[in-house]
């Protein structure tokens, strides 16, 4: 098992910025990347006021908020990643978009790195295919959001070695999660069973077999949820739950993953959910 000093995260939106916040928090050094300043800024911003929330809650001191700030170092120079034991990808779901990222970690990061993605859907095995180590390639998939969440899908590729995941597998136990080892299969667990869900209570404001809110009421006062499927949409992202529907349904080649029509006319519309302030509910 390889010793973990340091974490280097690539992208600072919502997961990117939630991962660096719980690596920082628990001790290591973390490198986070972006392309764009502004997306940095805004990572760091939103970690501050996650801790301030933490510090509220009595869960950190706020000299345990200084040393996790200090511990970040946001740069928009990849070649940052090159001082990282571990390397955590964590930019929008597309596999192209995945695959030219693990191209250039590949490149840049030192022999030794794990090189690790956050997917929600897309298969290990792929993206360990763009790489020349793919025994040192393999799936952490986080839960949003990411500070509050203890599960981490750890997810094997056909080439990922036992010693790869072992480390992945300290990895998240040392960032205070419990990691659950799933197969490189579309949508792996989580989202195998959770986005037919959310597709299905689409599917049921659409046909009009019930309001947005009765489905929601339902959801959470008949089968217990903490959240109703079309509030977890918008929180999820509804471009990304369409994404994640699309790879269920070519991975899978099953109708039953079909996204329903109101999903994509609704991401058409640029109607994405709390990221964009409309999406099933008005924030």
């Amino acid at each position: 098992m390889v010793a973990i000093h340091s974490v280097g995260v690539i992208g600072a939106g919502t997961m990117g910025n939630g991962i660096a916040h719980v690596a920082a928090r628990s001790g290591f050094k973390v490198i986070l990347h972006d392309v764009e300043q502004a997306s940095l800024d805004r990572a760091i911003s939103t970690i501050t006021k996650n801790l301030d929330r933490e510090i509220a809650k009595g869960k950190i001191s706020v000299d345990d908020k200084s040393s996790a700030l200090s511990r970040i170092t946001p740069t928009v120079q990849n070649a940052a990643i090159v001082e990282v034991d571990f390397i955590i990808e964590a930019v929008i779901e597309d596999f192209g978009t995945k695959s030219k990222v693990f191209q250039a970690m590949d490149q840049i990061a030192r022999p030794g790195a794990i090189l690790a993605s956050n997917t929600s859907s897309i298969s290990i095995t792929k993206l360990a295919s763009r790489t020349k180590r793919a025994d040192k390639v393999i799936g952490m998939h986080f839960m949003n959001p990411v500070p509050m969440m203890p599960l981490v899908e750890i997810v094997k590729g056909l080439a990922t070695s036992d010693e790869t995941y072992q480390t992945t597998k300290q990895l998240a136990a040392s960032l205070g999660k419990t990691p659950v080892e799933v197969n490189d299969f579309p949508g792996f667990v989580s989202n195998r069973v959770l986005m037919p869900m959310i597709n299905e209570a689409i599917y049921c404001v659409m046909e009009g077999v019930g309001t947005v809110e009765a489905v929601d009421s339902i959801m959470k006062l008949g089968m217990n949820h903490p959240m109703g499927p079309l509030s977890l949409a918008d929180l999820i992202g509804l471009d990304v739950c369409l994404d994640i529907m699309e790879v269920l349904h070519s991975g899978l080649g099953d109708s039953k993953y079909r996204p329903c029509p109101l999903l994509r006319k609704m991401v058409d519309a640029g109607l994405l959910g709390r990221k964009s302030g409309h999406g099933f509910y008005k924030y």
